[in-house]
């Protein structure tokens, strides 16, 4: 018979499961004996160590070409480029960007199973077809600073090539796009100022991540090629608004750095206070649905939003000792809170 391959924490689970059962006379030992002995523990989590792995040759590889600037071989190499047209480089980069998606699109036909190395093929083809539109950009619009028209393009072939490929990652490309979309056309109908209709942009992205949420929730799953992405759409509008509104309890709608700064923090306290009701009705509303995404994610900012009231109204105020003190039990308080949860839980 083949067994169960478990990590020890879900052997532990599944034991723990079943010694309960046992325990309430719902299954014999005999039994609980025989389960047992179907399940073998996983020695190493290979699984992990691959996405990890791909993590970092895909962040290395970032910092190699971050690299290339510091050396000066490097640079004399790269400079016998600078007179290159820029189509080049596009053509380049679509070239790049249509190997990287065939060689992906290919593996995931012939080994589905290969996930990560598949999504960093993906992953890469999304860098590079980033750096073609960048380049593109520059061929066509050389003598004015209205580049959103690219954005766009860029939203409709990551949204294309995402549903040709039925990849949750380079949907993720198409909402941070859409996101730089609706930055910079805002700014460019406010001559590049930071208000547009009178909201800065972390008040405009508080309502942009609150308008994609509900596409998410009420929306997409009517729209059949996008609806196995309504799920990555939930998380991405979530962290939006949830970002953005932190920033703006932070910084209130000001677009002026000196006007900011005369401005005492209580005097945009109802932004926090909001920040702090939305996490918490966020938190409390995935504990009761079981919706993890919300709960995490609710509970995270919940927690970010106290400490960062904490640190703008008493870091100032009080001694430094005491400051940290507080800090101290405050975190001590919070990790019982988790305990005895997690006590009751289990």
């Amino acid at each position: 018979m083949k067994k169960l391959d478990l990590t020890k924490q879900e052997r532990d689970v599944v034991e723990n499961a079943l010694d309960h059962w046992q325990t309430s006379g719902l299954l014999e030992t005999s039994k609980i004996e025989e389960l047992k002995q179907t399940i073998d523990e996983r020695a190493f989590e290979w699984k992990h160590l691959a996405r990890y792995a791909f993590w970092i040759a895909l962040v290395s590889l970032i910092f190699a070409v971050f690299s290339l600037f510091a050396d000066d071989a490097l640079i004399r190499f790269v400079e016998r480029f600078y007179e290159t047209p820029n189509i080049v480089f596009c053509l380049f980069f679509a070239g790049l960007a249509v190997l990287f998606y065939f060689l992906g699109f290919r593996n995931k036909k012939r080994y589905p199973e290969k996930t990560f190395s598949n999504e960093t093929l993906m992953l890469a083809g999304s860098f590079a077809t980033a750096a073609c539109i960048g380049f593109l950009g520059q061929v066509l619009d050389r003598t004015t600073s209205h580049y959103t028209l690219f954005f766009l393009l860029s939203i409709i072939i990551y949204g294309v090539l995402s549903v040709k490929l039925n990849s949750k990652l380079i949907w993720v490309f198409t909402l941070v796009a859409l996101g730089i979309w609706f930055g910079t056309e805002t700014a460019h109908h406010s001559n590049w100022g930071f208000k547009f209709w009178g909201m800065n942009y972390p008040l405009r992205f508080t309502l942009f991540g609150l308008l994609l949420t509900t596409f998410a929730l009420w929306g997409q799953e009517k729209i059949k090629p996008l609806k196995p992405f309504q799920s990555t759409s939930y998380v991405v509008g979530l962290l939006y608004t949830m970002i953005a509104l932190w920033c703006l309890s932070i910084f209130g709608n000001y677009s002026d750095f000196d006007a900011w700064t005369q401005v005492r923090q209580y005097h945009i306290l109802y932004w926090g206070i909001l920040a702090i009701l939305l996490s918490l009705g966020l938190a409390l509303y995935g504990m009761k649905t079981k919706d993890h995404a919300s709960r995490d994610i609710g509970f995270v900012f919940f927690i970010l939003n106290l400490y960062t009231r904490f640190v703008e109204y008493l870091w100032d105020n009080i001694n430094r000792t005491i400051f940290f003190l507080l800090l101290a039990g405050s975190f001590w308080f919070v990790g019982r809170w988790a305990e005895r949860i997690w006590r009751k839980g289990k």
